[in-house]
């Protein structure tokens, strides 16, 4: 049976997308997750929801507890994971409030932990990481935004940055140089953990700023990037509310 995991980014872990929610408490072996989960239907499908950061956004990048996150997940029995993410853009054509459906990720955090498998005394382990993003799920989430008439691009290379800070102008001029398409702050360690965990895993980015190497731009400040973020997050929502029902088929 499908069961689809929800990962919120900032403000769109709004359980009231969900029929007949119930929120519950969880531990795991790595500890507690960074919220409640809540669990519910969308159409039907059974859906558990996780927000990122905590409920009040108290949980930094490098602070959220991102193996108790997938771990609370898969001891749910979820099947899928969809998550949702801001993120900056390196590129001209990626405008603010445009979604991109990520395909490839380059890992820049330095502080995390971001693998089940710290310690190889029950075996030696090295997964598999070509192609991180399951291919049907992004399918179905770039087929749903066309639909829905959202600014969609069908695929794009992720750089996941320590944070909290934002990038000197030079990383950023750097990450453009690695073909890096968008920057954010957490998707590099949720999808490696995702994949240890064996549970099919797409992200929909949602473009809220030119990071800092646009020169006719303003450099990224968190405001300019939660007032377009706020702007569509609705847009988000619409995307979920229309997808889960075909990951349910």
């Amino acid at each position: 049976m499908v069961k689809v995991g929800i990962i919120g980014g900032s403000g769109l872990d709004d359980p009231k997308i969900m029929d007949n929610a119930k929120e519950i408490e969880v531990d795991t072996t790595w500890g507690k997750p960074s919220s409640p989960l809540t669990v519910g239907q969308i159409a039907g499908v059974d859906v558990v929801l996780l927000a990122r950061h905590g409920r009040k956004h108290q949980y930094s990048p490098t602070k959220v507890p991102w193996q108790a996150n997938i771990q609370a997940l898969k001891d749910q029995g979820v099947t899928h994971i969809i998550a949702t993410t801001a993120c900056g853009s390196l590129k001209e054509e990626i405008g603010k409030g445009h979604f991109v459906v990520l395909d490839q990720v380059i890992d820049f955090t330095k502080h995390r932990v971001n693998t089940f498998h710290e310690d190889f005394s029950p075996g030696l382990v090295h997964q598999p990481f070509a192609d991180p993003f399951d291919e049907k799920l992004r399918g179905i989430l770039f087929e749903t935004g066309s639909e829905l008439k959202i600014p969609m691009h069908e695929k794009g290379t992720v750089v996941t940055i320590e944070g909290p800070r934002f990038s000197s102008r030079a990383e950023s001029f750097l990450f453009i140089s690695w073909k890096a398409d968008v920057i954010n702050m957490s998707t590099a360690t949720e999808v490696a953990l995702a994949n240890e965990a064996g549970i099919p895993y797409a992200a929909v980015a949602m473009s809220t700023d030119y990071d800092c190497w646009k020169e006719d731009e303003e450099a990224v400040t968190m405001d300019a990037a939660l007032a377009v973020f706020k702007a569509n997050a609705s847009k988000v929502l619409d995307l979920l509310i229309k997808s889960i029902p075909k990951v349910g088929k």
